[in-house]
């Protein structure tokens, strides 16, 4: 069951960036557009969820420190998503997911000094191993090759978003998964809504096609991110990430095989490493 909640969230939300990337360049919708919408969407499927499946949410979770722990993952997370989709907008789907296993190294770092039960050297070597193998795929010649507004994303998710896992972590000790990504998802439509819609509200004339990935692209993500912060709860930081590397390693081969992009041999080679060090610790953790 540990391994489930990871794998299954890896295998949604991967599919649910293909169709991002789908949605973003076939579709010609804008990130801004894409914000606007995909948040209110993604909080009606974690409101579902929460009908179903969750339990009333106390007042005191919104008192105090953790009122500003939500609020300050909430502004992270926010951030996140525009540096990623403003990204994905003029870069390749598997560059841009690929970068996402930088976030990995900080994270598991600071969590193993933060947390006593992070602290599982057959979890945490490999995890380690897998996040320097993603570093070794984008070296190239004495340097990193990306994109300007990559580049962005990059620093975004190496030097800001590490300090949001580590309060979801924290968070997720007082609330139930399913609330915190509805409460979560909804304050960043909110912001989103504010932020956007005045600017994109006449660029936004959507085609029944369009609105159909849409819905579906956002449903996926919304369950993906409930399994997310349920392997938060049961298996912590580490071991979470260490699974969910599988995301990039399924979205590359979707973006080779579904939108023609190009097939780079040292970034199979670190797929491969992450995937063996996937084995390594299931079977020896």
């Amino acid at each position: 069951m540990n391994f489930l909640f990871p794998a299954l969230a890896a295998v949604l939300q991967s599919a649910s960036y293909a169709f991002d990337k789908a949605t973003l360049s076939l579709k010609r919708v804008s990130y801004p557009t894409y914000l606007t919408i995909s948040f209110p969407l993604m909080a009606f499927g974690n409101f579902i969820a929460y009908l179903l499946f969750a339990t009333a949410i106390p007042p005191e979770l919104f008192e105090g420190k953790l009122f500003w722990m939500l609020a300050v993952t909430v502004l992270i997370s926010a951030g996140s998503n525009v540096s990623f989709y403003k990204a994905l907008d003029s870069d390749n789907l598997s560059e841009v997911e690929m970068l996402d296993l930088f976030f990995n190294l900080p994270v598991i770092i600071f969590s193993s000094l933060l947390f006593a039960d992070e602290r599982n050297l057959y979890i945490l070597i490999p995890a380690l191993i897998s996040s320097v193998a993603i570093i070794w795929s984008h070296w190239q010649k004495g340097r990193f090759r990306m994109k300007k507004k990559t580049l962005y994303y990059f620093l975004w998710i190496v030097l800001v978003a590490p300090f949001g896992a580590i309060l979801t972590k924290i968070l997720l000790q007082s609330w139930n998964a399913i609330s915190l990504e509805l409460v979560r998802n909804g304050s960043i439509a909110a912001i989103f809504g504010v932020a956007f819609y005045q600017i994109e509200k006449k660029k936004i004339n959507l085609n029944t096609k369009t609105l159909v990935m849409l819905l579906i692209t956002n449903f996926l993500s919304s369950i993906a991110y409930i399994f997310y912060n349920f392997s938060y709860q049961r298996s912590g930081i580490v071991y979470t990430f260490l699974i969910f590397s599988l995301t990039p390693l399924l979205v590359y081969f979707a973006a080779v095989v579904f939108l023609k992009e190009k097939f780079h041999l040292k970034k199979f080679v670190a797929f491969l490493i992450i995937f063996c060090a996937i084995l390594f610790a299931q079977f020896f953790a």
